[in-house]
């Protein structure tokens, strides 16, 4: 143990917990990128895990690789919070798609319905028709228990983020709730890993790919290589600070602007971006956020 250096571990669904006992035990540990890692394995022809293991060793002898930063225990705790919240949504999502799927078979469309009255409307459209209730019965059941099981984990968040002053001060930003601060909160941990700002909108997959070789340069979509929860999150506080908030803020000019030139979905993608930067700095610089430019500028 004393002439080892460093340790290379590869990012996987155990790595953090595997760190965690590694560097406890005293071992240098690291944690690397997988898709360095990946192009290393890659010009190996045989793979087996004594190859991988050298192939680790001499990444880790040259030093081309890029350590992945570990998120402290109580960031993975919040995490695995919006992580399991956001599982139940779309259980919940994908139950009410399938009861209207099997009623839209017998010719009856549920509509426009929000989720407080769906299951009243179910049964309305359902009345005097015993045997097809029947069989929608179980599933209204099983949708009844993903949403009260959805409202606690919901008000472990409100109560997680009523306690955390990084999270309520993100949330001054326009369209930014108490999901979206925790899981964008969670996700970035540490700030200081950021070296600018605008990094951080690279580092979640939301600019766009770039192919330059000679004289070919084009962009194309964004890259989406980041975390896909908190890349959603953000996309979902855009379209809120979009079409739902109506107090006028520099940043939404800025959105209708790009949406006048380049088209509402991109501004919106955009926007999400620049809302990842805006929040990072924010966080930084313990100030919240400031509604106008005469604000921004005498800062």
């Amino acid at each position: 143990q004393a002439t080892l250096e460093r340790v290379g571990l590869e990012a996987g669904p155990l790595s953090q917990w595997l760190h965690a006992g590694l560097k406890a035990a005293g071992f240098p540990v690291l944690c690397i990128e997988t898709r360095h890692l990946k192009a290393a394995l890659g010009a190996m022809r045989a793979k087996t895990d004594r190859n991988d293991a050298r192939a680790v060793a001499q990444v880790m002898r040259v030093g081309w690789y890029r350590a992945v930063h570990v998120k402290t225990p109580e960031a993975q705790e919040q995490v695995a919070l919006v992580t399991a919240r956001k599982l139940l949504v779309n259980k919940l999502v994908d139950m009410e798609n399938s009861v209207r799927g099997l009623l839209r078979g017998f010719g009856l469309k549920l509509g426009v319905v929000g989720r407080v009255r769906f299951e009243a409307k179910v049964r309305e459209m359902l009345d005097g028709a015993p045997r097809l209730l029947a069989i929608i019965e179980p599933l209204l059941i099983a949708r009844a228990a993903l949403k009260a099981q959805l409202a606690v984990l919901h008000r472990q968040v409100l109560q997680t983020v009523r306690h955390d002053p990084i999270c309520r001060l993100l949330m001054t930003a326009p369209g930014v709730g108490p999901v979206v601060a925790l899981t964008f909160k969670s996700a970035v941990d540490d700030p200081a890993r950021f070296a600018q700002s605008a990094a951080v909108g690279v580092h979640f997959g939301l600019t766009p790919k770039k192919y330059k070789s000679g004289e070919t340069d084009r962009s194309g979509r964004i890259t989406k290589m980041g975390d896909e929860l908190v890349r959603t999150a953000l996309y979902e506080a855009a379209s809120t600070l979009m079409h739902r908030v109506q107090r006028w803020s520099w940043l939404k000019a800025w959105a209708v602007r790009v949406a006048q030139r380049r088209g509402a979905k991109r501004a919106q993608v955009a926007l999400a971006r620049k809302l990842a930067v805006v929040l990072h700095r924010m966080w930084c610089d313990g100030t919240e956020f400031r509604w106008s430019r005469a604000e921004v500028a005498t800062a």
